[in-house]
C-alpha cells in the first residue's frame, strides 16, 4: 500500500514511524510544506497520566522528554501578590522544534520518505491507495472533501497569544495581572535549560483597551506582534524577572474547537484525519500533541489488523480513537469557559478560592484530594476558618429562611418543575420576573452563549434557584447571578452526588445546592 502523510507535524511523523516499523511493505511519505526546521510555537506540554498508549508504542517521546525535556510536579496559580502551589500534577514538556526533528529522524531511520517545502493538493495525490490528513487546524485537504464529513468550528470569545521567554519557571505556572486595561494571564512552563512557553489569555475588550488589536492579520505566517511584546513584557515585568519575551509567529488569536462526525472518507480517493485536522481541544489541557500522536498509534494498528480491507480499517480507527477524544473534548469545555470568564473570578474570590475554583474546573473535589491533598486541605481549612463548619454543614440565612447545609431537598411539582426549597421551612420557588417573591427561579439555557442578561430579572427576590439546561450553563448562570447580581444562588440538580455538591459550594460556583424529591 502507498500511502501519502499530508503534514509533517509530531502527529504525521509519528504514524509515518509507527505504520514502517509495523509493516515495511508500506510505502509511506510524508509531504510538510514547510522546511525541515520550521516550526511555530515553542513548547509542548504532556501529562504523565496520559502517555501510556504513545510510549507502549514507540519509547520516542519518552526519550525525548528525558533527554531534553523538562519535568515538574506543581501548578503554580500567582494572583494579587500571591503564590499558591498545587501538587501531584507531574507533566514533562519539550521544545517542539527538537520533538519534531526527533520525530523525524525516527522516520527517517525506518525509511519514510520525508518531503520537506512541498506542499500538495488532493489531486496531486491521486497516485496513493490512502491519504492521512495530518495537516493541521486549518486542513486543506479535509476542506477539499466538503462537508461531508460534518466538520463543527466553536470559536471562544476570549483571545490568546503565544510567546516564548527567556525566563525559566518552576513548572506549569498559571499568572493573572490586572493592569491599566483589563485582566491578563499567562499560561507558564519551561520547556528546555534555557527557555518557557509564555501564553497569554485575555477578554476582548481588555485587548482592544490596550490597543492590541492593531496588528495587520492579513501579514503572512511567521510575522509576530510586536507591540503586543512590548506591552506585555511591560505588564508582566516583575513576574518574569524582567525577562525578554520571544517571538515565533506570535499574534492574537481566538481559540478554534472542531469537532468532526466522520473521520474518513473512501470517495473520491481514500482519505483519513489525523490530529487537529479532526479535532482541537483547549490548549489548557495540554492535550493537542498528545492527541495527535495518540491517533497515530490507533490508525497504524488499525492498518496493520485489517490487512487488505481499507474500509474495515479506517472503520476501525475512528471506532477505536474517537471516543477517547471526545472524552478529552468534554473535559476542555469547562476549561476554556473558566479562561473566557477568569477576569470575574480574579475580581470575585480570594486567592485561596480563586485557585481551588480553578484546580476543580473539571474535576471534582475528591478526584482533586486523591491528586492534591494538601492543596485541597487547605482549602477546606481556609472555608473552616471562615465559617466555623465544613462546606456543606454550613449554616445559611437570607431574610425570613434559613437552613443549618448547605445541600437541601428541592420540592418538585406535578410537572417535575421546582416549587420550594426544603430548609427550616420551606421556601417558594417562582418563575421571575416576579416582585416580592422570596425564591426566584432561572432556566439555564442548553448553550453558554444565550445565558441570560440578569437585569431586573431578580427584582424582590432573596436567593436565585437555576435548574435545566446543561451542567455547564447551570453553573455558569449561578456565577452570573452570584456576581452580577450580589443574590445568593442554588444549583438545582436532579441527582445526589455529594461530591459534586462540595465542590460546588467550595470553589465558590453557588452557595446552596439543591436536589429535586
Amino acid at each position: 500500500m502507498r500511502i501519502a502523510v499530508v503534514g509533517g507535524g509530531p502527529g504525521g511523523l509519528f504514524f509515518a514511524a509507527l505504520i514502517r516499523q509495523a509493516d515495511p511493505s508500506y510505502e509511506v511519505t510524508v509531504f510538510e510544506r514547510n522546511r525541515a526546521d520550521d516550526t511555530f510555537g515553542f513548547g509542548v506540554v504532556f501529562s504523565d497520566r496520559t502517555l501510556e498508549a504513545i510510549h507502549e508504542a514507540d519509547p520516542v517521546l519518552r526519550e525525548a522528554l528525558a533527554e531534553h525535556g523538562r519535568h515538574w510536579e506543581d501548578i503554580e496559580v500567582r494572583l494579587k501578590g500571591e503564590r499558591i502551589r498545587c501538587g501531584g500534577n507531574g507533566m514533562a514538556a519539550v521544545v517542539r522544534r527538537t520533538l519534531l526533528l526527533i520525530l523525524q529522524e525516527r522516520a527517517r531511520s525506518v525509511r519514510a520518505d520525508l518531503r520537506f517545502s512541498t506542499e500538495v493538493t488532493l489531486d496531486d495525490l491521486a497516485g496513493y491507495d490512502l491519504v492521512v490528513a495530518a495537516d493541521g487546524a486549518s486542513s486543506r485537504i479535509r476542506e477539499a472533501l466538503g462537508p461531508g464529513l460534518g466538520s463543527q468550528v466553536e470559536t471562544a470569545s476570549a483571545k490568546f497569544i503565544w510567546f516564548g521567554t527567556d525566563h525559566l519557571f518552576d513548572g506549569l505556572t498559571f499568572v493573572h495581572e490586572r493592569g491599566p486595561d483589563g485582566v491578563f494571564a499567562v499560561h507558564g512552563y519551561p520547556i528546555s535549560d534555557t527557555m518557557s512557553t509564555f501564553i497569554v489569555e485575555t477578554d476582548e475588550a481588555s485587548w482592544r483597551r490596550a490597543g492590541l488589536d492593531a496588528f495587520d492579520v492579513n501579514q503572512p505566517p511567521g510575522a509576530s506582534d510586536l507591540r503586543s511584546k512590548e506591552y506585555l513584557e511591560k505588564l508582566f515585568a516583575e513576574q518574569i524577572e524582567g525577562g525578554r519575551l520571544l517571538t515565533n509567529n506570535s499574534r492574537w488569536g481566538n481559540f478554534r474547537t472542531r469537532r468532526t462526525r466522520h473521520w474518513y472518507a473512501l470517495a473520491p480517493r481514500p482519505v483519513v484525519l489525523l490530529g487537529d485536522a479532526v479535532h482541537t481541544a483547549h490548549f489548557s489541557v495540554g492535550s493537542g500533541t498528545k492527541m495527535a500522536m495518540e491517533d497515530a498509534v490507533a490508525l497504524s494498528r488499525a492498518l496493520v489488523g485489517n490487512p487488505g480491507d481499507l474500509a474495515a480499517a479506517l472503520a476501525s480507527y475512528e471506532r477505536t480513537a474517537k471516543p477517547p477524544v471526545l472524552r478529552i473534548q468534554d473535559s476542555a469545555r469547562p476549561s476554556l469557559a473558566w479562561w473566557e470568564n477568569f477576569g470575574d473570578y480574579h475580581d470575585a474570590l480570594e486567592p485561596w478560592q480563586f485557585a481551588y475554583h480553578f484546580m476543580s474546573r473539571s474535576i471534582s473535589d475528591a478526584r482533586l484530594a486523591r491528586r492534591a491533598p494538601r492543596f485541597t486541605d487547605s482549602a477546606h481549612r481556609r472555608w473552616r476558618d471562615l465559617h466555623g463548619a465544613d462546606p456543606l454543614e454550613t449554616r445559611f440565612e437570607v431574610t425570613g429562611w434559613s437552613t443549618s447545609g448547605r445541600l437541601l431537598d428541592v420540592v418538585a411539582g406535578a410537572d417535575g418543575a421546582p416549587t420550594a426549597v426544603r430548609g427550616e421551612s420551606d421556601l417558594p420557588l417562582s418563575a421571575v420576573p416576579l416582585p416580592g417573591a422570596w425564591g426566584a427561579l432561572l432556566e439555564a439555557p442548553d448553550d453558554e452563549a444565550d445565558l441570560p442578561h440578569l437585569s431586573g430579572l431578580t427584582t424582590g427576590a432573596v436567593l436565585v434557584a437555576v435548574h435545566g439546561g446543561t451542567a455547564l450553563t447551570r453553573t455558569r448562570l449561578c456565577e452570573e447571578v452570584r456576581m452580577r447580581t450580589g443574590l445568593p444562588a442554588l444549583l438545582i440538580e436532579r441527582d445526589h452526588d455529594r461530591d459534586r455538591a462540595l465542590t460546588t459550594v467550595l470553589s465558590g460556583r453557588a452557595d446552596l445546592v439543591g436536589v429535586l424529591t
